[in-house]
């Protein structure tokens, strides 16, 4: 049902889509819509089912982030949304500029722990065209942020589109050291990226549980590490899949930035917290990028700081 489109254009979805889960971190259950939207909106997450009946529309850019430990979670006053870097990477990754998103939930849906549950409700409402140009950022200058070992980089691009060098390091098997490389598309993201589930620590469990997260946490939507072993009957889906699902939460991550980045991006040993003071620090450094496309528009309305929505 996806349409053929230039890339040039912007895209929303060709109709509603719904779906339900539990949350990896509350535990408790969530249920959101995906809908089409105006061009030049970006991905508008709404809050619904507070105690006082308030909504609040939150766009998914950096400013609008209040935490980045473990997961990334909007946040304005009372209202917050947790755990959307996989629904922002399927959307990134399938070329989606603009939807409006309603969350009955204090969180996204974990699905299976990757993005494929998304992808497939994105794949089902269709993707389209609309008439107005697609607004990216191209990076003209080096930014680079670190946290001791741990560093992140964005760089121009010898070809257009998005760039990703992730490696990661682990002492446990089966992890240890990986590393993989690509240029972004659709094809490959769904092909190589998608399907990535997240991991985590058996010895950690217990922690966690203790200060409340990872209580929806399980073998369905987490890949869960003890012995030197996945614990997981049907095993994992990649050799690689670690590091496969490092590069999915950089592209949701870096979706922050509120427009698709054309450049090279690298990181070693990195995290949410990383790639958000990445994209923080490219859009605090105005000599490193360039908007292409929506030239006309005036930059402080490109930048997203115009209009109702926070």
């Amino acid at each position: 049902m996806t349409s053929r489109r230039p890339t040039s254009l912007q895209t929303t979805l060709g109709a509603a889509t719904a779906l339900a889960g539990v949350g990896a971190h509350s535990g408790l259950p969530s249920r959101l819509v995906l809908s089409p939207a105006e061009a030049g909106s970006g991905i508008v997450f709404t809050r619904l089912g507070r105690a006082d009946g308030e909504e609040a529309p939150l766009r998914a850019v950096a400013r609008n982030v209040s935490s980045s430990d473990l997961c990334m979670r909007l946040g304005a006053g009372a209202a917050s949304i947790s755990t959307i870097e996989h629904l922002m990477a399927a959307l990134r990754g399938l070329c989606v500029d603009n939807v409006a998103i309603d969350v009955d939930g204090p969180e996204i849906p974990a699905m299976d722990g990757s993005a494929a549950g998304f992808v497939e409700a994105i794949d089902e409402a269709g993707i389209v065209s609309l008439r107005a140009p697609r607004r990216s950022i191209a990076i003209r200058a080096p930014v680079r942020v670190a946290d001791g070992a741990a560093w992140a980089e964005l760089a121009p691009a010898p070809a257009g589109g998005l760039h990703m060098d992730v490696e990661i390091s682990y002492a446990a098997a089966p992890i240890g050291r990986q590393r993989r490389r690509m240029r972004l598309t659709p094809a490959r993201f769904r092909a190589e990226i998608a399907r990535a589930r997240t991991f985590g620590f058996l010895t950690d469990a217990e922690r966690l549980w203790r200060e409340g997260r990872a209580l929806g946490a399980s073998l369905d939507n987490t890949i869960v590490i003890a012995e030197g072993r996945a614990l997981n009957p049907q095993g994992l889906r990649f050799d690689d899949e670690f590091v496969r699902h490092k590069m999915l939460d950089v592209l949701g991550d870096l979706a922050l930035a509120g427009a698709p980045i054309i450049g090279a991006f690298r990181s070693y040993r990195g995290g949410h917290r990383l790639n958000l003071a990445l994209v923080e620090t490219l859009l605090a450094t105005p000599s490193a990028f360039a908007f292409v496309g929506e030239e006309e528009r005036p930059r402080a309305q490109r930048l997203g700081h115009a209009g109702a929505v926070r």
